[in-house]
């Protein structure tokens, strides 16, 4: 275990797979005391995906400011998307909607509490093999991962654990001249 986020607070959503869960397991071992709420997401219906992507993070960002605003400091980390925000991807529209309104969220955090110790920040990945992503693969048919790893540049696809040792070092005091900023990551799709 490092300590790179000792005696830090973290608030980890979607935690129960995927880049939630990995995030949540880094923050761990790295110090930090974790809280997890479990978020399921389809992308079948624009109200549902904007709740689930946009309205979550306003609501949980709404409950959780002001207890970093009374300590002086804190560090928000965001999960958006490459697709939507860096890159359109087809028959994602309403995914890439409501991942650039994350981005675009991120930024206005970030420019209205900068001179408070608050720093927003959010993470852009690409492909990564999430089970979500693996349910889209398998549903493709019997080569859909092998058509998910076609379209990456890097040749395979990104892992949970690069997503989260990204999303430590935002949360961490190595990041602390960082604040406004999507990060992508995504293995060179958007090139």
């Amino acid at each position: 275990m490092g300590d790179r986020l000792k005696g830090k607070r973290a608030l980890v959503t979607a935690a129960a797979a995927g880049i939630g869960r990995a995030s949540a397991i880094a923050f761990a071992r790295e110090g930090a005391t974790v809280f997890a709420t479990v978020l399921d997401c389809s992308d079948e219906d624009w109200d549902f995906s904007f709740d689930l992507n946009v309205k979550s993070m306003h609501r949980t960002i709404r409950a959780f400011l002001p207890g970093m605003l009374g300590q002086g400091h804190g560090s928000i980390v965001n999960i958006s998307s490459a697709a939507g925000v860096f890159k359109a991807a087809p028959n994602r529209y309403v995914y890439g909607a409501t991942k650039a309104a994350v981005a675009a969220l991120t930024r206005a955090v970030a420019v209205d509490f900068i001179t408070r110790g608050i720093r927003c920040n959010c993470i852009c990945p690409g492909t990564i093999e999430t089970p979500s992503m693996l349910q889209r693969a398998a549903a493709a048919g019997p080569t859909g991962r092998e058509m998910f790893v076609s379209r990456q540049p890097m040749g395979r696809l990104g892992t949970v654990e690069e997503i989260a040792s990204l999303a430590v070092y935002l949360a961490s005091d190595e990041s602390a001249f960082t604040t406004g900023v999507a990060h992508i990551i995504d293995g060179g799709w958007t090139l």
